[in-house]
C-alpha cells in the first residue's frame, strides 16, 4: 500500500475517530520529564501482566467447570491433559503474583516521589481503587481452583464480616449465597472474576491513564515541568514519551521481566509454597482443616494485622476491632494525599523524619506479609503488634512531621 493510500485511510479514519490525535496526545506527542529512574517502569509492568491475566484467564475458562463438585477436577485436567494447559495455568498463577509485586512497587514510588500531591490527587484515588478492585479480583480467583486453602482461605476471610454488628451474619449469607460455601458461591465468584471486575478494572485503569496524562507525570525531583516551556510550548525537561521511554527504557524493563517471569514459570511455579500452596493441590475438603490457614502472600500484610489484634478495646471485641484494623489500614491509603503537608514532594528533597518514616514503613509492610503466612505465635504477634503500630504512625504521624520538619530546597528543573 502506497504511503498516499495509507495517508488516505488514516485520514478517512481520523474523520470519524480521532485515532492519530489519541495517540499523539498519550503516546507520540505526550512529553514526560526526562529524568524518569527505574521506579517508573513499573506502571507498565502493570499493564503488560494485566494483559497477560485477561488473555491466559479467557482460555482457562474454556475448561474451568464452577461447580465444587467438578472445580478441581476440571483444573488437574487442565494441567494434565488439555494441549500447554500446564503452561496458561502457571502464567495465570504466577502472574497474579507479579501483578501485586509490580503494582507494590509502583504503589511505593508514588509514596517516595509524592506522586499523590496536588494535582494528582486524583490519579493517586483511581490508583487506590484499582489496587482495592485488584484485591477483590485475586481474592475471588484464588478460590476457584477448590483446593484445599481455597476453601478454607474463603472460609475465614467471609467469615469476618460476621463481626460487623447486627447485619454481620445476614451479610455472610448473602455474600456465600447459601448456608455454607458451596457451588452457589463458587458460581457468583466465577462471575466476578471473569465478567464483572476485569471490566471495572480495564475502566479504571483507563480513567488512571486519562487522568495522568491531563495533569502530567511526576519525576524524582517533583518538579512540575510545565512550568519551563520553550518557544514551541514544550517542556524543556520534558522528552516525548515514544520512542524514547516506550524503547529506550519500557521495552528494556519489559524484556528483563519477561526472562524473570518465564523462568519462575518453568523452574519454580509454586515458589516454594508462596505463589501456589501445597495444600491448594489437595481437593477441598469441609471436614479436614489445613494445619495453617492463611491468605496467599499478596494479603499477608492485612492478615497479619488481623491476628495481631488479640485484644478489645472498650465495648469492641477483638474479633471486630481486627476487622476495622484491617479495613483501616486499606482505607488510610485513600485520604494519603490529604495527609501530607510537605511543601516539596519528593523524598530526596523531605526532611529526615519522612525519609526515615518511609523507610520503617516500608520494612514494617515486608515484615507483616510474611507474617501474615507463618503460623501464629506468641513472638510473631508481638512483632505485628509493633510493625502494625509502625504502619499507622506513618499516616497519623505525616501531617504533622511534614508540616514541621526542615525541608531541602527544590531545584527550578529536573536533575540528571
Amino acid at each position: 500500500m502506497s504511503s498516499k493510500e495509507t495517508n488516505g485511510l488514516m485520514g478517512w479514519i481520523d474523520a470519524r475517530i480521532p485515532l492519530t490525535r489519541t495517540m499523539e496526545k498519550h503516546v507520540t506527542k505526550y512529553y514526560a520529564p526526562k529524568n524518569f529512574n527505574v521506579w517508573y517502569v513499573f506502571g507498565v509492568l502493570a499493564m503488560l501482566v494485566f494483559a497477560n491475566q485477561i488473555i491466559t484467564g479467557i482460555w482457562l475458562t474454556m475448561k474451568y467447570v464452577p461447580s465444587a463438585e467438578e472445580a478441581f477436577r476440571s483444573v488437574e485436567y487442565i494441567m494434565r491433559d488439555v494441549e500447554w494447559g500446564w503452561l496458561i495455568r502457571y502464567m495465570h498463577s504466577t502472574g497474579a503474583s507479579a501483578f501485586f509485586i509490580v503494582v507494590y512497587l509502583h504503589m511505593f514510588r508514588g509514596i517516595m516521589y509524592g506522586s499523590y500531591q496536588k494535582p494528582r490527587e486524583l490519579i493517586w484515588i483511581f490508583g487506590m481503587t484499582i489496587y482495592l478492585c485488584l484485591m477483590a479480583e485475586a481474592f475471588m480467583g484464588y478460590v476457584l481452583p477448590w483446593g484445599q486453602m481455597s476453601y478454607w482461605g474463603a472460609q475465614v476471610i467471609i467469615s469476618l464480616f460476621g463481626a460487623i454488628p447486627v447485619i454481620g451474619d445476614a451479610l455472610v449469607e448473602w455474600i456465600r449465597g447459601d448456608y455454607l460455601i458451596s457451588t452457589i458461591t463458587l458460581n457468583r465468584f466465577f462471575a466476578l472474576h471473569v465478567i464483572a471486575l476485569p471490566f471495572v478494572l480495564a475502566g479504571l485503569v483507563f480513567l488512571h491513564i486519562v487522568a495522568l496524562h491531563e495533569v502530567g507525570s511526576n519525576n524524582p525531583d517533583g518538579v512540575d515541568i510545565k512550568k519551563n516551556l520553550s518557544e514551541q510550548g514544550v517542556p524543556v525537561d520534558g522528552i516525548p514519551f515514544h520512542p524514547y521511554y516506550t524503547i529506550g527504557k519500557d521495552l528494556v524493563a519489559i524484556v528483563i521481566f519477561l526472562m524473570v517471569f518465564c523462568g519462575i514459570i518453568f523452574f519454580a511455579p509454586e515458589a516454594n509454597g508462596y505463589f501456589l500452596e501445597y495444600a491448594n493441590f489437595e481437593p477441598a475438603n469441609p471436614l479436614k482443616t489445613p494445619e495453617n490457614i492463611h491468605p496467599t502472600w499478596y494479603f499477608g500484610a492485612f492478615y497479619a494485622m488481623l491476628r495481631a489484634i488479640n485484644f478489645s478495646l472498650f465495648f469492641i471485641d477483638a474479633k471486630l476491632l481486627g476487622v476495622i484494623t484491617m479495613g483501616a489500614a486499606i482505607a488510610i491509603l485513600f485520604v494519603l494525599p490529604w495527609l501530607d503537608r510537605s511543601p516539596v514532594r519528593s523524598w530526596r528533597y523531605k526532611g529526615r523524619i519522612s525519609k526515615v518514616m518511609i523507610v520503617l514503613f516500608a520494612i514494617a509492610f515486608v515484615i507483616l506479609t510474611w507474617l501474615g503466612i507463618q503460623p501464629a505465635s506468641e513472638l510473631y504477634t508481638l512483632i505485628a503488634q509493633l510493625c502494625t503500630v509502625i504502619y499507622f504512625a506513618f499516616f497519623i504521624g505525616m501531617p504533622f512531621y511534614t508540616k514541621y520538619e526542615k525541608t531541602k530546597p527544590v531545584p527550578e528543573r529536573v536533575t540528571s
